[in-house]
């Protein structure tokens, strides 16, 4: 059987600008061109977008989120009870066509349980998800109950007094306001991602209280500084922000840059496992646990054993096992680097403004809204004026007829017609038609002295309060004073603490400002006491008086001659050092107690220095730790020198044992190591092996039974032995010998 030949298709090609294309529709063609078709078809899809979809305007919110609040408003949900979800959908279609599932997803945002708001404007009731988990999804609309948040009176306030325009709804059945006469700057105050054509918007949340203070601060004077008032951004999810001036003035300057933010974390050492209770707004609780998990399988995160969701009713609560021995401190440190735990918060502050989108910095935009609610206040304020006005105008007519009632009562009785009643009104009284109509619908009742004189009292009042309003359409300063006001009643009705603390200064993974050329270098005298104090003292301030004053029960630990740009490390008991320049403490005298340096050096609770090593940049030398089980650990100093100076280095040595004392050194010495069995053992610092590492458990030295322990250690040129070759061993480990009567000495530790 013959193939039946089949006809080649054409091969497609794709047009290229100015190209002409043959457009067919039900077998009509119709040539046009590319760019034609873009300008007629795509432009005001794009415009659409951009104008009526995504960017969110001045008064800090896109049509969808306008468009759902002013239907619950009109439903009045603001003041009443709770109503099923489902209907609140439902109403809102008659201003907003895209669905229900869009419009009900834009509710669950807008919640307060769902946490993704700073301001949240509905109270919910049922499950309506977690903006930190993408697991935890909200309950059908049909099971949630919702009403509008207080502070929604905030954004409603005398909408019904024409402070904003009205336009019809999709089918013209009903009609919608274009903007919300908002009392304080929501544009700030909650976090909005809008990603359009060609362009996006990504606004960060401010504190609404430093908000309305820097708005304030802007209207009095349009030069103040920004960071007297705002301090930072401030998120719902909490976390710590990494301050950095620079760029939040960059942010506040041209609205563009970008934050970080911090996890928040806490240690429960009794079930060694670290708790994670604050995220950055950027990432979600599954992304984190899925890149530790990737982490772990490369191998690169070895300190873990789990990792687990225990988020509830209290919180989010990220749970982290750690294997026995592991510093909770430094496996954040790297995590923060390796996962979303430590994020950034880019800004590209992007508004409508007047139908056209503006990149503003912070003081434009509050500007521009400043502009905007001054023209809501003015545009309330012409609509009280002129019912006011309406309303004196009518009482002055009342009044007309209070010189004479009965002539009012004879000309409505001597009318024929009905229609001729406000015209002969009008003529006895002369009063105008207006106040004919409202003097000729006066109950029959209400004719007697007492009533009209009530109502024509109000007169004086009425016209006090008419001049009032022309001044404040004539003062603008009136008009900012009002606007203060509010702002100033909205902080301190609404206002909440931080979610978001500031971290000045990140710790150990901060490197600090090495300012040694900038600091002078002269001889000094460092004293460290038993208690944590230290002091700085000059030659010349020490010959005068070299008596020290110290807490009562202190002792000078130890006293050193050396420069003041002379480097400081302080190994504290928590098995950390804190490093510092002599240059940065004021120079004292002997006759004061110095500074406390766990308070200045800003040490943890409990934290307490125990030894303080004094070098140069060269950190030439090493350091002896001694451990109650006998060992002994030999560490360079030049383990302690970081590229970038760091202020704080965690597992500065071993917390396998307890440390007993530690010794600086820059030449070889032979020490004595005292027992709590009373043997003495003589080690030439030959004999230590030297280790890289700094936490380093050392080696063996002596050899202990159960329940002994290194009990003193000190040079051994500083005791008188009888026969020092008894206590010399050649190889180590070694028990040492019995301490002879002769031999016994004043304990005097290093």
């Amino acid at each position: 059987m013959a193939k039946k030949p089949t006809k080649k298709r054409p091969a497609l090609t794709r047009p290229k600008l100015g190209d002409t294309v043959e457009i067919m529709d039900a077998g009509v063609v119709v040539e046009s061109k590319v760019t034609e078709t873009l300008e007629t078809n795509y432009m005001p899809y794009a415009m659409s977008v951009i104008v009526s979809r995504a960017l969110p305007e001045i008064d800090g919110f896109k049509p969808a989120h306008r468009k759902l609040l002013y239907t619950m408003y009109t439903m009045g949900l603001l003041k009443g009870g709770r109503t099923k979800s489902a209907n609140i959908v439902g109403s809102t279609m008659h201003l907003n066509p895209h669905g229900d599932a869009a419009i009900y997803e834009t509710m669950v945002r807008l919640a307060r349980s769902n946490e993704s708001l700073l301001v949240p404007y509905v109270s919910g009731k049922g499950n309506f998800g977690k903006a930190y988990s993408r697991d935890m999804s909200y309950a059908a609309s049909r099971y949630t109950e919702a009403k509008l948040e207080p502070i929604c009176a905030e954004l409603f306030s005398d909408i019904d007094k024409q402070t904003v325009d009205f336009v019809d709804n999709y089918d013209a059945t009903t009609q919608e306001p274009t903007l919300l006469p908002v009392t304080f700057p929501t544009i700030l105050c909650n976090n909005t991602l809008g990603i359009a054509v060609g362009m996006a918007s990504n606004i960060c949340s401010f504190n609404l209280a430093e908000v309305c203070n820097t708005t304030i601060a802007l209207l009095k004077n349009e030069k103040a500084d920004l960071f007297a008032t705002l301090k930072a951004p401030d998120f719902v999810g909490g976390g710590y922000l990494l301050y950095d001036e620079d760029a939040l003035r960059r942010i506040y300057e041209t609205g563009r840059g970008a934050v970080r933010v911090r996890a928040k974390y806490r240690y429960v050492k009794e079930e060694n496992i670290i708790e994670v209770t604050q995220i950055p707004p950027t990432t979600t609780v599954e992304a984190i646990m899925d890149k530790i998990s990737d982490l772990a399988k490369a191998g690169r995160v070895k300190e873990l054993s789990d990792i687990r969701d225990e988020t509830d009713l209290g919180g989010l609560k990220l749970a982290l096992d750690l294997k026995r021995g592991q510093d909770p401190d430094k496996l954040m440190a790297k995590l923060f680097k390796l996962t979303p735990l430590e994020d950034s918060f880019s800004c590209n502050f992007n508004v409508l403004v007047g139908g056209m989108p503006r990149v503003m910095g912070v003081r434009q935009i509050l500007t521009e809204w400043s502009a905007f609610r001054a023209e809501c206040v003015r545009r309330r304020t012409y609509y009280d004026l002129a019912g006011k006005k309406k309303r004196l105008h009518l009482l002055k007519g009342l009044k007309a007829i209070l010189l004479d009632i009965d002539k009012a009562v004879k000309i409505v009785r001597e009318t024929e017609e009905e229609d001729e009643v406000v015209p002969n009104l009008m003529i006895g009284f002369g009063i105008d038609k207006e106040q004919g109509e409202y003097v000729a619908e006066i109950k029959l009742r209400q004719l007697n002295r007492e009533h009209i004189l009530k109502r024509t009292a109000e007169i004086g009042t009425l016209e006090e309060e008419i001049a009032d309003l022309e001044d404040i359409l004539n003062r603008p300063q009136r008009i900012r004073q009002i606007m203060i006001d509010e702002l100033r009643r909205t902080a301190e009705k609404y206002g909440e603490e931080r979610h978001t603390e500031i971290l000045y200064d990140t710790g150990a993974d901060e490197p600090e400002q090495d300012s040694a050329g900038d600091l002078p270098d002269y001889p000094v005298t460092v004293f460290f006491t038993r208690e944590g104090y230290f002091k700085k003292i000059t030659p010349a301030s020490l010959r005068m008086s070299s008596d020290q004053k110290l807490k009562e029960g202190d002792a000078v630990r130890c006293a050193i001659e050396t420069q003041n740009n002379a480097h400081l490390l302080f190994f504290t008991n928590r098995c950390q050092v804190y490093k510092c320049r002599a240059g940065e403490f004021e120079d004292t005298k002997a006759s004061l107690l110095g500074d406390y340096i766990p308070a200045r050096l800003g040490m943890e609770e409990g934290e307490l220095p125990v030894y303080m090593a004094v070098t140069d940049d060269s950190y030439k030398g090493f350091l002896l730790f001694f451990f109650e089980n006998g060992k002994v650990a030999r560490v360079p100093l030049e383990s302690y020198a970081t590229k970038q100076n760091r202020r704080k280095l965690l597992a500065a040595y071993s917390d396998k044992s307890p440390l007993v004392t530690m010794e600086q050194l820059s030449d070889e010495c032979e020490l004595a190591i005292e027992t709590s069995a009373s043997r003495l053992l003589l080690v030439h610092t030959t004999q230590i092996a030297e280790k890289t590492t700094r936490s380093t458990v050392g080696v063996q030295v002596v050899t202990l039974k159960k329940n002994v322990f290194i009990k003193h250690v000190r040079r051994a040129e500083a005791m008188e032995l009888e026969n020092p070759h008894r206590y010399r061993v050649r190889t180590l480990p070694a028990a040492g010998a019995l301490l002879r009567s002769e031999d016994l000495v004043e304990q005097i530790s290093l």
